[in-house]
This record gives structure tokens, C-alpha cells and sequence, in this order.
């Protein structure tokens, strides 16, 4: 691999593994290769997370036969969200790329993102347009859930489970990752300001035919829907999610106070025996409103005082245009362009 006049690595490819002994060997060698053709300095970051089946043995075998490998082994099996989160830390690269260990992300496919990446854009999706996956079981419900999550975070993808995307380094170290939320990074971003696009890649079958991050996450990736609903809409404003119900329930239990309380005085009814429940509701109506508006207000304090104690800003400042000089050895020429100050 060619090297550039700092030996500081333009890409990062981070690869998260979870018991793939037996793909490591063939990933690294096709990995390797394409890198070559590229031309431009590389690191490769194999992320250990937790594995049992020999995996963290072959992956420090590569780190020492290679110099551009480096190996992250977590204590235990944190899932793919932190073991993503771990290598985007690690990375040193001004663009990253992320991909699956299991094959099943061809990493031919790493010149395409880079060249889409060279138009100017932020991140760059693969997406997965023949799905070769059980209809029932993957392909249907995987269709559902980026319906769903295109139109909850109003960014245009059509395939937010992909781990298969190239990042410019500003862009991916500026979002904190926890939960689930490794798939929803582009409406994260596209909050901030980013860019994105994204490419058809190829759909592989895995050579074992089974994936250790399964089916078993959907109600998680659910609820961190909801979540990155909330936060994309109310994160610094929650009073305006809380206020409005909160209002609307103070409004409703006064009416309905009102009203039995002017039944009382036109009638003279006995207003406990005629309209119990619905004085009792209006008073619940009342409590709720009160009560969800002081959490609004004890909210707005919480993000103040987080964003004044992380120094966050609310805004982001568009990026000044830069380009890496291009450093091919091989066949066909993909730019990669270094943008810095994308996200403050």
C-alpha cells in the first residue's frame, strides 16, 4: 500500500466480528487486496466483540503479520452497536468505512461507496436491492421497517440495516451510539446537517448460512425507533412534546370541572351523586396536565444543563471544500476526499 507524506491513514475500514473464525482469513485477504488497489493509506480495525470460537487467536496472528491491522477485543459480547462504536473511536482515518465480517459484505464494493463518497457527500449507504434472504422471515419485515423508519426520520434510504457505509471521520465522531442505534446513523446525521446518498451492493449469502446478530433485536431496533424519533424532533426542546399534552389536559379537566360545577349552581344537583365520574376524571385530567408540563420544564433544565456541560453547540456549520491528491496504483482511479470541520 502506497503511503502519503504524514503516514497518517486516509481510510479506516472497521470490521465487527462476532465468532467468524472461520471468514476472518478469506475477509483479510480480499480486504488486503482491494486497499492495494486503492492506493491510499489504510488501516484495517478488527473489532473483537466477545467472541468464543477462536476468533480473537486469528485476529492476533493478523496484527502481528500486518502493520496496517489493529485488533479492538472487548471484554464481552456487547453487540454490534458498541462494537461499531468502539472502532469508529479507534479510527484514524478521514473517511470510515463499516462493514459486516461474515462475507456476506463484498469488500469489492469499498471503491464504489468512496467514489459516491467523492461527490460530496457525508456518508454513503449501501443498499441491498436483491435481497437474497427468506422472504418471510427477512426480506418482508426488513421492508416494513425501512418504510417506517424512512418516513419517522425523513431520510430517503432504503436500506437502513446495512452496516455497509462510508463515513467522513467529523461526521461518524460526532454521534454517540448506544442501543440499536448503529442503523439509524443516517438521521442522526442528516439532523446535523450531513449529506447522504446511497448505492447498490450485492447481497451474499453467508458462507456458515447463519448471522450472530439476528431476528433477536427487532423489538429493541423498535423501541430505538421511537427513541430516535423523540430525539430528532425534541432533544433540545422537550417542553414542546410535553407542553402541548400537558395544556390539552389542564384545558379538558377545567372543562369538564366547569361544566359540573355550572350543572351544580343552574340545578342544584347533587354533583358527587350525579357527576362523579366526571368530576373525578376532570380532576385526573388537571393532575396529568400539571404534572406532564413539570416534567417538560425539569427536562429543559436536564438539556441545558447537559448541553452546556458537554459544550454542545444546536447548530453545525457547513464544511470548507477540501480534496485529498489522488494516490492510485491501481487500474481505475476513486478520489477520496478529506473534509475537515464537518460537524463542530
Amino acid at each position: 500500500m502506497s503511503r502519503n507524506r504524514s503516514g497518517r491513514p486516509q481510510v479506516s475500514v472497521v470490521v465487527p466480528l462476532f465468532n467468524e473464525a472461520g471468514t476472518i482469513d478469506e475477509l483479510h485477504r480480499r480486504l488486503t487486496s482491494v486497499l492495494f488497489l486503492i492506493g491510499l493509506e489504510s488501516e484495517v480495525i478488527y473489532v473483537d466483540d466477545g467472541s468464543s470460537d477462536g476468533t480473537g487467536e486469528a485476529l492476533a496472528v493478523l496484527a502481528a503479520r500486518y502493520s496496517h491491522v489493529r485488533v479492538i477485543p472487548l471484554a464481552k459480547n456487547y453487540g454490534q452497536t458498541a462494537a461499531l462504536a468502539a472502532g469508529f473511536d479507534a479510527a484514524a482515518g478521514d473517511v470510515v468505512v463499516a462493514m459486516d465480517g461474515d462475507l456476506q459484505h463484498a469488500p469489492e464494493e469499498i471503491p464504489k461507496l468512496l467514489a459516491k463518497l467523492d461527490e460530496g457527500y457525508d456518508i454513503v449507504s449501501g443498499w441491498r436491492e436483491q435481497r437474497v434472504d427468506n422472504l418471510w422471515t427477512r426480506r418482508l419485515p426488513s421492508r416494513i421497517a425501512n418504510w417506517l423508519m424512512a418516513k419517522l426520520s425523513g431520510v430517503s434510504l432504503h436500506d437502513f440495516g446495512t452496516t455497509f457505509k462510508a463515513y467522513r471521520a467529523p461526521v461518524i465522531k460526532h454521534i454517540r451510539l448506544y442501543g440499536d442505534l448503529h442503523r439509524f446513523i443516517p438521521a442522526l446525521a442528516s439532523w446535523a446537517g450531513a449529506r447522504i446518498a446511497e448505492v447498490p451492493i450485492a447481497n451474499i449469502p453467508r458462507p456458515q448460512n447463519q448471522s450472530h446478530y439476528g431476528l433477536s433485536r427487532t423489538w429493541r431496533v423498535a423501541a430505538d425507533l421511537i427513541t430516535v424519533r423523540f430525539l430528532l424532533r425534541y432533544v433540545t426542546r422537550p417542553l414542546h412534546f410535553f407542553g402541548p399534552i400537558g395544556f390539552t389536559c389542564v384545558a379538558a379537566g377545567v372543562l369538564g370541572g366547569g361544566w359540573v360545577l355550572l350543572t351544580k349552581i343552574v340545578t342544584g344537583a347533587p354533583v358527587f351523586l350525579a357527576h362523579g365520574p366526571l368530576l373525578l376524571l376532570s380532576a385526573v385530567l388537571v393532575q396529568t396536565g400539571v404534572v406532564l408540563v413539570g416534567l417538560g420544564l425539569l427536562a429543559e433544565l436536564l438539556t441545558r444543563i447537559y448541553m452546556d456541560g458537554r459544550h454542545r453547540r444546536i447548530y453545525t456549520v457547513a464544511p470548507a471544500e477540501s480534496r485529498l491528491q489522488k494516490q492510485w496504483s491501481g487500474p481505475r482511479p476513486v478520489p477520496v476526499p478529506a473534509r475537515s470541520g464537518v460537524l463542530q
